[in-house]
């Protein structure tokens, strides 16, 4: 069976507390966009997980398609596999492809194998893989509290939008980032201002990440301010960085915006 996980990105993104246990709640709406890895899971005589595409750091052992299939072995007689993961979506970007990737190979393995798990219970394995992992579940619009498990429906309607995101080509240090954030409540409601257009949500809905990001690598900042320039009605950096997305009413020259950021990676949602 094979599967494509998608990436989100953040609209907002405010830490309103630190927590006891070294966490920190959050409150943000993730919105899936649909840049995809690709997922295949198939029965084999002895597990083995394999990725092509971008280049995945670290030991395989540490993935978290790997760590969800331990996971689920743990409580289910389920049969050795082979995995084979190709990475689409950029590591470092704030983007939750690894996230996105251990969810869908629960969702995976819950099909292959007629686990009969319910969503619920996928989102409570998932959130054992990381904070991240339940959005992917469901894998719809959520305004989102806590740590990211604490999830709460919303219509996001972008349908007369174009969301065009560029990724620079560079990682944010998630650990460092963090570093230099003062938890504070965030002075709008953001369940409210996301149901008015988008053209609002300009120095309203905000990335407290974005302060400690762009001093440390300016060049995001810089292209956030390009994609304003060219006509975004919203841009914001995604996560902890680094990629950066703008939110166009009016059609964008797919020329023009490949002059502009040759060197990056741009995605593009009709």
């Amino acid at each position: 069976m094979i599967a494509f996980p998608n990436a989100k990105i953040n609209i907002g993104l405010n830490i309103t507390s630190k927590r006891a246990d070294g966490y920190h709640n959050l409150s943000s709406c993730f919105l899936p966009i649909d840049w995809k890895d690709a997922l295949e899971i198939v029965p084999a005589d002895q597990f083995e997980f394999t990725s092509s595409g971008l280049e995945i750091p670290g030991d395989s052992s540490g993935n978290l398609c790997v760590k969800a299939y331990e996971l689920l072995k743990e409580n289910h007689d389920i049969p050795p596999v082979k995995m084979h993961l190709h990475k689409v979506i950029p590591m470092g970007a704030g983007l939750g492809g690894g996230s996105a990737d251990g969810a869908f190979a629960l969702k995976l393995l819950n099909d292959q194998f007629e686990l009969g798990l319910s969503n619920v219970q996928l989102a409570a394995y998932a959130k054992t893989l990381g904070a991240d992992c339940p959005f992917f579940i469901e894998n719809q619009p959520k305004l989102v509290t806590g740590i990211g498990e604490v999830m709460e429906d919303i219509k996001v309607d972008l349908s007369e939008y174009k969301i065009v995101l560029v990724f620079p080509g560079m990682q944010v240090n998630t650990k460092t980032a963090f570093g230099g954030i003062t938890p504070k409540a965030p002075k709008y409601d953001l369940k409210t201002i996301l149901l008015q257009s988008p053209k609002h949500w300009q120095g309203t809905i905000i990335n407290d990440f974005e302060e400690t990001v762009f001093v440390a690598h300016p060049e995001i900042q810089t292209i956030k301010t390009q994609l304003l320039e060219l006509g975004a009605d919203y841009a914001s950096m995604t996560g902890t960085g680094s990629a950066v997305f703008g939110v166009f009413h009016d059609s964008v020259a797919m020329e023009k915006m490949k002059k502009e950021f040759g060197q990056h990676r741009i995605y593009f949602k009709a």
